[in-house]
């Protein structure tokens, strides 16, 4: 009689469970999530009372969030189990800032150029400082923040813009008709411009996904935009708060709307243009 140690596998080819190889996933590793057939690279990797996670997003920007399952993705076809990456990536891959422009690795902060970049508010200031603060600092623009749009000609006379000091300016809800567009007219030159996104407040311009929600909620004309939105989603009433939480969800720009991305990277070239 053979010793057990050395018994072969009696178990027929065909029942026996294939080894599924083990892949980390790194950012933008495109996968296929076997059960719902949702293709997209991944954004990130999260840790979670229930398990690890892995959000990807598909080429029209949507994200969606799936555990790290065994055997649970397709990479080109093979059935793998995604894992979080444990090495950092290879010092030849140039680093990303969170705008997507090659990081400068110590760079200093350039002395601040005459020109400026003006947003609305304190929450659209902390938003591009977000996405775009180490672009900013290497070429040396300054954001500050209006505290809304009714008093931009007097900001602009004071500023005196000039061809060596240009002014860029972000609205929010720059739409044709409205007070903020007849404004935006009245003040854009050679040396200021006025750009707009459509949205009624920045935190529209995060997307929905992002934040964890399917959608951002309608809110009845004549409410307070901001708290009516915490209303709808069932989150304390309390904007500071809520602001909070929305600019921890954004990361890098995928997590913000086309729409405001390249607005602000407009203004970004408008001021350092050479004069």
């Amino acid at each position: 009689m053979r010793s057990r140690e050395y018994s072969p596998d009696l178990t027929p080819p065909w029942k026996r469970q294939r080894q599924v190889p083990e892949v980390p996933a790194d950012a933008d590793l495109v996968v296929e999530e076997v059960t719902t057939g949702f293709c997209g690279a991944v954004v990130r990797c999260e840790k979670t009372a229930e398990g690890p996670t892995v959000t990807l997003e598909d080429r029209f920007g949507k994200h969606r969030v799936f555990p790290m399952a065994p055997r649970g993705f397709l990479l080109e076809g093979r059935t793998v189990t995604l894992v979080r990456p444990t090495a950092p990536p290879p010092a030849s891959a140039p680093r990303r800032t969170a705008s997507g422009s090659v990081a400068v690795p110590d760079a200093p902060a350039r002395v601040a150029r005459a020109g400026r970049l003006y947003v609305e508010g304190r929450h659209d200031a902390e938003l591009v400082e977000r996405v775009w603060g180490d672009d900013l600092r290497i070429e040396g623009v300054v954001v500050e923040y209006l505290e809304g749009i009714d008093d931009l000609p007097a900001v602009v006379r004071e500023f005196g813009p000039a061809p060596d000091a240009r002014l860029g300016v972000l609205v929010d809800h720059l739409v044709p008709g409205s007070k903020e567009s007849r404004i935006a007219a009245e003040v854009s030159g050679d040396d200021v411009l006025v750009v707009g996104h459509p949205y009624i407040d920045v935190w529209e311009a995060v997307k929905p996904t992002s934040v964890g929600i399917g959608a951002w909620p309608s809110v009845p004309r004549g409410e307070d935009w901001k708290t009516g939105i915490c209303r709808a989603l069932g989150w304390p009433e309390h904007t500071g708060r809520a602001w909070q939480r929305i600019l921890g969800s954004v990361r890098t720009y995928r997590d913000l709307e086309p729409a405001l991305l390249g607005r602000v990277e407009e203004l970004i070239d408008f001021v350092t243009a050479p004069a």
